[in-house]
Parts: C-alpha cells; sequence; structure tokens
C-alpha cells in the first residue's frame, strides 16, 4: 500500500519527467492533428502518447466492445484503477455500474480523443485532463473518436452491491454523427 498521496506523486513525476519541449506544436492532443491520429500501431501510440502501460488486449470485455481496446491495471488496492486504451473508432456497449451505495466510475482522460455519452444527453468530447465523474446506476459509454486513439484511467468507485450491466452496442449511426 502506498497511501493515495503517493500514488498520485506519479503524476507529479510524469509532469517532471515529460516536460513542454517534449509537447508536440499542435496543442489537439499528444498524438493528434486536427483529432486524426497518426498512429497506426497501439506501440507507435504508447511510445509518442502514453507514460503509462497500455496493457494486453482486452480479450476478457472483447464482446462488450466495438473494436480493439487494451487494458492495463495500474492498481487493485482501494480504488481499482485500469489505464484502458481504444483504438481509432473503438467504443464499448452502453452499461450500467448498479450499486446500492457508493459506486459509480470515474474516468481521467490522459492521451488521445475520445467521446463519453450518458442516456438521453449530449456526447462530451474526452480529451487529456478531461474528468468524468459518473454515478451509480447511469446507462452510458465512452469509446475513442474515429480517428484517434484514446486512453483513459477507469477507477471503480468501492460500491455496497455493486455489479456492472453490459447492454446493447452503440449503434453505428448514433457514433457516427459524432463530430
Amino acid at each position: 500500500y502506498v497511501g493515495w498521496p503517493k500514488g498520485w506523486a506519479v503524476f507529479r513525476l510524469a509532469k517532471e519527467v515529460w516536460t513542454e519541449e517534449d509537447a508536440p506544436e499542435e496543442k489537439c492532443c499528444c498524438c493528434c492533428k486536427d483529432d486524426k491520429c497518426q498512429f497506426d500501431t497501439v506501440e507507435e501510440y504508447a511510445k509518442h502518447c502514453l507514460f503509462l502501460p497500455v496493457g494486453d488486449p482486452n480479450d476478457a470485455y472483447a464482446q462488450y466492445f466495438i473494436g480493439q481496446s487494451y487494458l492495463a491495471p495500474l492498481t487493485l488496492d482501494q480504488i481499482p484503477s485500469f489505464n484502458v486504451t481504444f483504438e481509432p473508432g473503438c467504443r464499448n456497449n452502453w452499461h450500467v455500474h448498479h450499486a446500492d451505495e457508493g459506486g459509480g466510475q470515474m474516468l481521467i482522460c490522459v492521451a488521445g480523443t475520445g467521446w463519453y455519452q450518458e442516456w438521453g444527453k449530449e456526447p462530451v468530447k474526452l480529451t487529456p485532463g478531461t474528468i468524468i465523474n459518473i454515478p451509480a446506476n447511469v446507462k452510458h459509454w465512452h469509446g475513442a473518436a474515429k480517428d484517434a486513439w484514446m486512453s483513459h484511467i477507469a477507477q471503480e468507485i468501492p460500491a455496497v452491491n455493486g455489479s456492472h450491466e453490459w447492454l446493447e452496442p452503440v449503434d453505428d449511426e448514433t457514433y457516427n454523427k459524432l463530430p
């Protein structure tokens, strides 16, 4: 156990290691110009954009995704946290994090460009630094933009009687309407 303050110290360290001189001139995101990703492989994307591990192909949950995602457990203590990387066009199905108390999920976009949407609401663009707090029992989806990679830290908030319910895919018509 490292402790919450020490665990977050890694982000301060990353900011010291990754200086402004390392950042590209374009401000879209670390690896894209005009929201269109320049990398063909996850290895290239990770080398140029991520300070976190990419992990392995997310085969255990592949049935709940359109496209390829990668999952890297960061910590399973206190608040389970994972780096999830989405290839361009990849998104997960609509889903709900159920809980009687507590629960939900927090997403922190760390690289690339993506989308988050709650049922019945407008989509929210994800870019590095975007934080999404998802309450328990809210139907939602998240994933990469059509032409860009995207990585986010997903934190599962501890819950009383917590469970996940995977629902229908985000249909192509809805997804393709996104800018």
